[in-house]
Formats: C-alpha cells, sequence, structure tokens
C-alpha cells in the first residue's frame, strides 16, 4: 500500500512538473502531428507546399534584409549607436558562421513556423558578444520553482541547459512566457487537407489521369491469367502512356471511371488551399503569385503591398525588437536611452521612384539635408550639402529676388 502511495505520489509530481513544461518537438500544441485528411503535419511536409514556402520566406527574407540597428535618443532624433557592442552583433554577424541576413532569416523562418525563435547568448562579463540560433523543434521550456524559465536542448552529442538570461527568446502571437502559438498546430488542419490535395493530384498525374478503371471479361481467370492482366494493366498506368491505344484481347474490355481534376473540383480545392495558408500567414496571395478570384483585398498591388507591411511586417519588427531590448540590453543601456530598431528604409532599396520620391519630399520640408540622402545611397558629400534647405511658396512678389517694389518681376 505504501508502494502504491509512493507511486501515485511521483505520477502526481511529475504531471504537475510537466504542466509548467513547454515542449516544441510535437508534445504540445508547437509542434505539428496528424490533421484530420489522414496526412501528418511538420515542417518539412508543410515548406513542401509552394504556398507555405512562399509565405514563410517572403516574410523572413524581407525582415531579414532590413538593417537591425541599436539607436540612442537624443532629444528628438535618434541616432544610431554604431559603436555600442550589440549593434555588431545585431547589423553585422551575430557569430562567426552567420551573417545577420542568415542568423534574423532563421530566426523568423522558426518564428513563422514554430511560433518561437531561440538564440544561445555568449556574453563577456555584461556584454553580448554572439548570437547563436538554435533549432525550435529541440528546445523544451520549463519554469523552475525560482520563477526564472529554463532552456534545454540537445545538438550534435552535447546538451544545453541554460536560464533564460542566456537565451534570446522572440515568441510568436498568443501562447505565455513559456512559448508562442504554433502555425503547425494551429492550421494543421488546413496543412494537412492542403498535402492531401498535392498527394492525390501526383497520383492521379501518375496514373495518366486515369485513377482507375474496369477491365471486364466474360469468363473467369485463371491465377496465370490474373498476374497477366495486372502486368496488362500497368503497362498502360502512368502519364508517360496516356493516349496509348488499349489493346484488348481474349474477349477484355476496358471502361475508364476516372474523372478529370476540373470535374473532381481537385484544382478548386487547391486554389482554396492556397488562399487559406495565405491567411494563415497574413500575406496577400498577390505577394506569392496568385492572382485568385475576387477577395476582400484590395485590387491594387500597391495598396496590398502597403497592407503587408502595416499589418504583417510591423508586429513581427516590433516583436523582435522588444524582445532584444528586454532581454539584450543592460539597464545602464535603457538608462542612457538606447533602444533596438530595423530600419525600414531599407524596403524602398528596390524601388528607385519610390525612394526618388522620399528624398525630393524631405529635403523640400527640411527634414534632410542633401549629404543626408547622399549617404544613404553611397554617394559622397557636396559643399554645402550640410544646409538645410525649404522650398518657399506663395510669398509676396516684393520679396523676391531683384525686386524693389510690388510693381517689380511681373
Amino acid at each position: 500500500m505504501a508502494l502504491m502511495d509512493r507511486a501515485l505520489s511521483l505520477i502526481g509530481l511529475q504531471r504537475k512538473a510537466e504542466s509548467n513544461v513547454r515542449w516544441t518537438d510535437g508534445r504540445d500544441v508547437l509542434g505539428g502531428g496528424m490533421g484530420d485528411a489522414g496526412i501528418p503535419v511538420s515542417a518539412t511536409s508543410t515548406l513542401g507546399l509552394s504556398a507555405a514556402w512562399a509565405c514563410s520566406n517572403l516574410i523572413s527574407g524581407t525582415i531579414s534584409s532590413l538593417p537591425c540597428e541599436v539607436y540612442r535618443q537624443s532629444g528628438r532624433v535618434p541616432a544610431a549607436v554604431t559603436d555600442h557592442p550589440l549593434y555588431a552583433v545585431l547589423h553585422n554577424a551575430p557569430n562567426y558562421d552567420q551573417t545577420a541576413l542568415d542568423f534574423w532569416d532563421f530566426m523568423c523562418l522558426s518564428l513563422e513556423l514554430w511560433g518561437n525563435a531561440y538564440a544561445r547568448v555568449v556574453r563577456s562579463g555584461a556584454k553580448v558578444v554572439a548570437l547563436y540560433p538554435v533549432r525550435p523543434d529541440l528546445v523544451f521550456v520549463r519554469r523552475l520553482d525560482t520563477g526564472a524559465l529554463e532552456y534545454s536542448w540537445s545538438y550534435e552529442g552535447k546538451s544545453y541547459r541554460l536560464r533564460d538570461r542566456d537565451i534570446l527568446h522572440v515568441r510568436g502571437p498568443g501562447g505565455d512566457p513559456l512559448g508562442g502559438m504554433s502555425t503547425l498546430t494551429v492550421a494543421r488542419n488546413t496543412l494537412s487537407a492542403a498535402l492531401a490535395a498535392e498527394k492525390t493530384a501526383s497520383a492521379t498525374f501518375r496514373n495518366g489521369m486515369r485513377p482507375s478503371g474496369i477491365i471486364t471479361t466474360k469468363e473467369w481467370l485463371s491465377e496465370d491469367l490474373r498476374k497477366q492482366t495486372r502486368a496488362l494493366a500497368e503497362s498502360y498506368a502512368g502519364a508517360v502512356n496516356a493516349g496509348r491505344p488499349w489493346i484488348a484481347e481474349g474477349g477484355m474490355t476496358f471502361t475508364p471511371l476516372s474523372l478529370t481534376p476540373e470535374d473532381a473540383q481537385m484544382l478548386e480545392t487547391r486554389q482554396f488551399s492556397v488562399e487559406e495558408i495565405c491567411r494563415f500567414f497574413g500575406v496577400p496571395p498577390v505577394m506569392i503569385g496568385h492572382s485568385g478570384g475576387s477577395t476582400a483585398w484590395p485590387t491594387s498591388v500597391e495598396q496590398q503591398v502597403l497592407m503587408f507591411q502595416k499589418f504583417t511586417l510591423r508586429r513581427r519588427l516590433k516583436r523582435i525588437e522588444m524582445a532584444i531590448a528586454q532581454q539584450l540590453l543592460t539597464a545602464d543601456d535603457k538608462a542612457a536611452g538606447l533602444f533596438v530598431k530595423f530600419n525600414l528604409e531599407g524596403l524602398l532599396r528596390g524601388d528607385s521612384v519610390a525612394r526618388s520620391s522620399f528624398y525630393q519630399t524631405m529635403t523640400q520640408i527640411g527634414a534632410m539635408t542633401i549629404n543626408e540622402v547622399r549617404a544613404l545611397e553611397n554617394l559622397s558629400p557636396v559643399a554645402g550639402g550640410d544646409e538645410v534647405r525649404m522650398q518657399m511658396q506663395n510669398i509676396p512678389i516684393s520679396q523676391t529676388e531683384g525686386s524693389s517694389d510690388g510693381n517689380q518681376g511681373l
């Protein structure tokens, strides 16, 4: 009896401990799992869907291409602090093996799929000297009795068990301090249905667009004739045999039973899956090359791009910026007015028309100087380019150059 009580007590303690643990390998809300369509969902299978690959890579690729910089708020004008130790880590190279673009691409892709992004923090005293990304599917998190968070994982034969001070943890939407919600799990049934449609389409094409049919004979077949008939049927299967004449011998007839993809609404199903995946990632379908039908998205491509920047990128950028500021900046840094920000002006680099219009407006209202514009374009400064200029309109004629009274200059 005492042994039974001890066993029940241990089970209770284990359940209590597991209630404070957030796994990221499929044992809770962060993993994938089996969908209602009967197709298992994982990171690999999900990225095999062109829509999921395009959405996740569009978001992670766009964010990782933006400069991540450390700024100091000095009065009304924030200035980049290039001599801060964290600046080189975030902007240039977080570690020996990766560039900043590689690192942030990995972190953002982890955030999109698993709802969590982890990086091991290497410090020299209070100074952050390196960040090493960690695969989120290997990590589990638990809260200790002291209130601190503990992160554990094993990789390449080495085990890690670190406290929250040594881990940069960017959480996705929802969730709690132990971790965010995983797209792989929240969208599991949608992704499973999309994978099932892809698998069905592949099987249909593999069978030459004729997935089934009836071979009719007048008499019962012997075992040998049955094997020969099956071999004959297999010789006509496959897309390479589409349109091949059927040789009916021995009283055999073939009656096709297959439906075209249009009749089975397979194409419509796959198109709807693309739109569903775009909804989960918050990406306008046109930005991944899917025109689709009439949707609630604006008809203008420019407006869709603007919505993508406002409602998809902005919250992700703020999530990363605030996580870095909270976990990597020291109390002295925050007291000195330091903060971390992604420079969205990098999005204008590929659009010369929008960039020139932006520069023209900023120089005309006196917000930027000519040399500041030239610096953004990697051009050397010019004499007199540091003077702020402002365009003047609707001034009295008497104030125009060369006029001494109100009648001159007309």
